[in-house]
């Protein structure tokens, strides 16, 4: 199964509280993404933790529909 960008989107938003979420398909194959997560469950946390709140996210979509992503975080 394939993901468009809208898609992962909602899904991000949905799975992070108060999350504002851009995402771009890197390569056109809808496989390789790059996300932009702004949340406040973010504040504390170090890029790490906050990367590993982006990956719970995706779920089972990682590593499926997801070969690639590229995470930016920040807190608003």
């Amino acid at each position: 199964m394939l993901l468009s960008t809208s898609q992962l989107k909602v899904i991000l938003e949905r799975e992070i509280p108060d999350a504002v979420v851009q995402v771009r398909d890197l390569t056109g194959t809808s496989d390789h993404f790059a996300v932009d997560v702004t949340s406040p469950i973010f504040d504390g946390k170090s890029i790490i933790d906050q990367h590993k709140i982006v990956h719970a996210a995706c779920g089972e979509h990682l590593g499926g529909a997801i070969h690639a992503l590229q995470i930016k975080t920040r807190t608003p």
